[in-house]
This record gives structure tokens, sequence and C-alpha cells, in this order.
């Protein structure tokens, strides 16, 4: 990896466009490698000055606030950082000059990596894999958009290291190596004010098995409809291991007489017994363990091993999390689900939903979907936050149930005193917003974590 990154950056013009977690995660291994290469940091946060990492740094240049994405194409290299959208950008950029920390540590180790994208799902499904390798003994490493750069871990890694990387669609953008072994959830509207357009989006996502070799493996859902559609559009040379709720296939996991099970070259085993307790709810869970087996099957894990995992697997933080009890109402965090589709699945899954709390940023995510869902539910209650509340509040006002009532709020922290006046006993009252959290909050964790802190306090 050093003498990648030495190969890449020695004697060209450098940017680091973006300074987060990421950025300073690359600027670390740089400095280690080249302390004394010429750098420029561009980032629209002009406090990026004062940043502690950088104090002595006499080789560092900035490009900071509103006209940071001017004169990119001044660099030789690009590192991007996947929280900068270059959708926006007036010039013609030279492609070819972006990488990114994704791009190169797949350059140099995506033999050993495993990836995991999707709209939803991902963190949830690459914890369980990871989860499941520590049980089988398997030198394993989890990273990536679920919080740790793949640069911090270089040091750890090992001939045998699994490297389970969870990879958002911005991470997939520009790179030019697949994982080893490539996982593709679902793919549904999201991130819209990122991407020219939602098919930009989708083929960010599909770079995860774009470039694989013969040899390599990509684990879809099948029973998604773009995806097929994507794929039957594309060359992947990866060895195709599809997981389906619908579809029998001779390769991969599927649903069968209340077993999943998983076939390979002739040969079907069954690995979970569907009827007994495990603590991940809801059928789009279930398509996640799908994809867990596959790549721990494809690992030789044995099939015992798999079914403890995931049977002990408790799930995440602000996914479908229970919170607790007050007044005979059960109160669920998932703050997670800024989509739609996230947040109808919630509802099926937990049953029981008498109030559900919905909106915040608006992002322009078509909610016609997620009204027409509502109106047919039974759910009763409906508070509504944030810009995207109101615009759900418009799409379910005429098409309602009698029984519905809605609930329009200038607050989020407003939604406990709803709630606790109108949600029978013994039902459920879900935190589920179908949009993202930064009208009120910094990320969907904060947002999570004052619905828990809330709640809690009444408990007490």
């Amino acid at each position: 990896m050093l003498d990648l990154i030495r190969t890449e950056l020695e004697n060209k013009k450098v940017l680091l466009l973006g300074f987060g977690r990421e950025g300073q995660s690359s600027y670390r291994l740089i400095r280690r490698i080249l302390p004394e290469l010429p750098i420029t940091i561009a980032d629209a946060n002009e406090s990026v000055r004062e940043n502690e990492l950088l104090n002595g740094d006499n080789f560092v240049d900035f490009r900071l606030g509103e006209g940071y994405l001017v004169g990119l194409n001044a660099f030789g290299r690009i590192l991007k950082s996947p929280g900068i959208s270059l959708k926006d950008i007036s010039f013609d950029l030279d492609s070819t000059s972006i990488t990114s920390q994704t791009d190169l540590f797949l350059r140099r180790f995506r033999r050993q990596v495993i990836g995991v994208t999707g709209t939803k799902g991902k963190s949830t499904t690459a914890t369980l894999i990871h989860h499941i390798l520590r049980l089988a003994e398997r030198d394993s490493l989890l990273m990536g958009n679920i919080g740790r750069p793949a640069f911090d871990v270089v040091d750890e890694i090992g001939t045998a290291t699994n490297l389970v990387f969870e990879l958002s669609s911005h991470q997939l953008e520009y790179i030019s190596h697949s994982p080893h072994i490539a996982v593709l959830l679902n793919l549904y509207q999201e991130h819209l004010d990122a991407y020219r357009s939602f098919h930009d989006y989708q083929v960010a996502k599909m770079n995860i098995a774009k470039y694989q070799v013969p040899g390599d493996y990509f684990l879809f859902n099948n029973d998604d409809e773009r995806i097929r559609q994507l794929i039957s559009t594309m060359n992947i040379p990866g060895h195709f291991l599809p997981f389906s709720f619908h579809t029998v296939s001779a390769e991969g996991c599927c649903v069968q007489n209340g077993q999943i099970v998983y076939s390979s070259g002739g040969q079907t085993e069954e690995i979970l017994d569907l009827r007994k307790k495990i603590k991940l709810k809801g059928d789009h869970n279930l398509l996640n363990i799908m994809a867990a087996i596959g790549v721990c099957k494809q690992l030789g894990i044995d099939r015992g091993i798999i079914s403890e995992g995931i049977s002990s697997f408790r799930g995440l933080e602000h996914r479908i999390e229970y919170v607790g009890e007050y007044n005979g109402i059960y109160f669920y965090n998932d703050s997670i689900a800024t989509i739609p589709e996230a947040c109808m699945e919630a509802v099926k899954a937990l049953g029981n939903v008498d109030t559900l709390i919905l909106g915040g940023f608006d992002r322009g995510i078509d909610y016609s979907g997620l009204a027409k869902f509502l109106s047919a539910s039974t759910v009763r209650n409906l508070i509504l936050t944030g810009e995207a509340g109101r615009r759900i509040l418009h799409e379910i006002r005429d098409i309602k149930n009698p029984g519905q009532t809605l609930f329009l709020l200038s607050r989020f922290d407003e939604f406990l005193e709803v709630v606790l006046n109108v949600t029978k006993q013994g039902s459920i009252c879900l935190l589920s917003p179908a949009a993202a959290s930064y009208d009120e909050f910094q990320n969907f964790e904060v947002r999570g974590q004052r619905f828990k802190d809330l709640v809690r306090n009444k408990i007490k």
C-alpha cells in the first residue's frame, strides 16, 4: 500500500478534496510516506485551516469556502472524499485525475475485499458477515462507510485477513477496481441531491461489480428489478450468486419450504429454518441474511457457525431498535430509514404500529408510494416533521383512511407529547422518518439518539 501511494502521488500536484474523516485519514497516511509532498486541501469548511492535524506542516496550501471546487483541473492527482459531489461543476474535469481512498485501497487489496453496497441494509449485512467470520475464528476487519476509513486499517492487514468493506455510492463513483466478492442489496431513490439523476446513482452502485475479473463473485438481490435491468446491460465477468425470496436458482440463496437454502455446484444445503426466532426483523433483513450466507458459504464457513452467527446477531443501533416501554407504549427507533421503502419495511416488520413519526429534510424523493401504503395500513397516527413531512402530508391527506389523524409539527422534539396523548396502550410508536435528518440534525445517528434520550428520560 505504501509503495502504491508513493508511486501515485510523488512528483504530482496533489489535491485532497474534502477534509472530513476520510480526508484526514488520507492525509495521515500520505504524510507517513511523503512528509514534504506539497498538498492542497479543498473544502467548503473554512475552519479546516485550524485543524490540529495540520499544525507545523509547511507544505500545505488551502482552497476553502464557497469557491473550493474552482480550478480542479490544475491538479494532476485529486483524492476525492465521499462527501463531495461534483454534479454541479460548470467545467469539464479530467476524470482520470480523480482517485480516492477506496480506489487506491482496492487496487492493492481487492483480492481480500468483501464489498457490500445497496441503498439500505449495507451496514447490517457487512456487520453480520464480520460477526460470522469472527465466530468462525477468521481474521476479519470491518471498515468503510460504517465508520472506519480503509487507510486506518492498513497496518492490521495480513495475507489471510478478510476485509469487509461497506461501500457507499460516493465511495464507488470513482474506482477502477472492484472487490473480489461484491454484494449489491437493493437500489432505491436516495442521495438525489448528490447526483444529476437517479440513473447516475445506480451506475455508481454498479461499479462494485463492473471491474471484477473472472474468478470473482457477484452476489445480488434477484428480486430487485432495477438491479436485474442494469445487469442485463453490462458485461460483468464475476460469477453470479443471486439471492431471492421468489426465484429458485441453481446458484446462490433462496427460500424453499420455510428454509433459506444455499445452492452451488449442483448441491443444495439448508442453512436457516425460518420458523425459528431470529433477532433481525422483517423480510428486508431476510434478504440481508441471504446475502451474508452467500458470502460466508463462498468463504467455506460451516453451516452450523453461519446459523449460530445469525441467531446471535442483535442488529445495529438506529435500525428497528427497541428503545423501551412507557405507559403501555412500545417505542422503536428506526432513524436510519431515510427513504420510503425502508419505512414501509419497518412498519411491516413490526406490525401493531399505531403511531409513526415521519419527515425531515426534503431531497425530492417520490412519496406517492409511501402515501398509498400508509393509507391502506392500520397506522392511526402520523406525526410529520420538516419539509419532507409537509410534502408527505400533501400526498396522503386526500387518500388517508377515515381512522387516520395527521399531526404536522414545527420541531422534532414536540413528538413525545402527541405520542402520549394519541397512541393506544399495548401498541408501538415507531420513528421511521423516510427522510434525511439534516434540517434539524447533523445525521440520522444524532436524530435517533435524540429520540431515544427523550423517550428514556420519560421512562425514568
